[in-house]
Formats: structure tokens, sequence, C-alpha cells
């Protein structure tokens, strides 16, 4: 078990160390994108499956409540939380068009839309990301693999940031982190250190 432990924690930091050498850059470049967004009075509209709906639900929380600094509300939106929404759609439609729908409902251009995507391959989420898009929204995805490229979803968001590595849990565990890292980039910028 000893050795289990020590494993994983070694292979975490290894991947948040590839992804941040990869990667810096590009998760600056968001938080101005979402800096951008809250400023302009639109809104980040997050969605993935699994963990990565409850990372959309973790991040929206954040933005609305806090992260590190006691200061007004930030509009973000977790798309995974409405389970009639959800529900009526995959039933009436298909579970593919559980984001893309309310996207089309609640996107408008001055929005952000951001998708999770472990494996950047997540047809509901790239459906979500192409409505996004047509709205004119800014449209951003957190992915993971070693292609490179995050998969379908990483080619057509404007912006990927794409965890390299192949283990779903460590990937997992660095979207976790760029997602705490944006909050407080985003916090610092808008309201300052506190």
């Amino acid at each position: 078990m000893e050795q289990t432990i020590a494993a994983a924690l070694i292979n975490s930091v290894m991947a948040k160390e590839a992804f941040v050498r990869e990667n810096t850059k590009d998760v600056m470049d968001l938080a101005c994108q979402m800096v951008i967004t809250l400023r302009q009075n639109g809104k980040i509209l997050i969605f993935g499956n699994g963990g990565s709906a409850a990372d959309a639900q973790h991040m929206a929380a954040e933005f609305v409540n806090r992260f590190l600094i006691n200061r007004r509300p930030l509009a973000a939106i977790a798309l995974t939380t409405d389970t009639s929404i959800i529900t009526a759609i995959g039933n009436d439609f298909s579970f593919d068009e559980i984001f893309s729908k309310q996207v089309q409902a609640l996107g408008k251009p001055e929005d952000l839309a951001l998708g999770i995507s472990t494996s950047g391959a997540s047809v509901n989420v790239i459906k979500g990301i192409e409505v996004a898009k047509e709205i004119g929204m800014r449209t951003a995805a957190l992915t993971g693999g070693l292609s490179g490229d995050g998969g379908e979803l990483g080619k057509i968001a404007d912006l990927t940031l794409n965890v390299p590595t192949a283990s779903t849990p460590h990937i997992q565990e660095v979207h976790v982190w760029i997602e705490h890292v944006l909050c407080e980039l985003v916090e610092m910028e808008i309201f300052g250190e506190g």
C-alpha cells in the first residue's frame, strides 16, 4: 500500500509538471478570457460528464460563491445540475444533446463555454462547444491524452488545455488543479489579492 501511495503521488505531480511546462501561457490566456467575459457581464457555462460534471459544478460554485476572496458573485453555471432538463433532453432527443440544447437556451455572444472531457471525445461536450461557437461565444476545453491535440473537442475549441498523460485519474487531478488556478487568477485580476 505504501508503494502504491508513493507512486500515485509521484505520477500526479509529474502530470502537473508536464502540463505546466507546455501550457502556462494558455492557462493565463484562458484566465484573461474569463475576466473579459465577466467584465462584459457575460457568464461562464461549464459542462462535462461523470467526474468532469462534478468539476463543472465545483468550478461554478467557486465563481458564484467565493474562492479565496470574499467578493461579489461571478456569473457561472454548471450545465450538469438540472436533472429535469438533462433527463427530458436525453429521453425526448438524445443524451448527445444535453449540453447543446442548454447552450442554445442560455448562451449569448458575450459568454464563454468551457467543455471538460478527459478524452476529448465526449460527443455531448463536443456538440455543446459547436453550438457555443455558432452563437459566437468564446470556447475553451480541458482535455487529456498523449496525442497533444485534445481529441475532437480540442480541435474545435478556441483554446485547449490538454493534460499530456494517458492516465484518466491523473488527467482529472490536473483538471481540478487547473480549475483552482483559473479561479484564483480571475479573482486576483478582478478584485485584487484581497
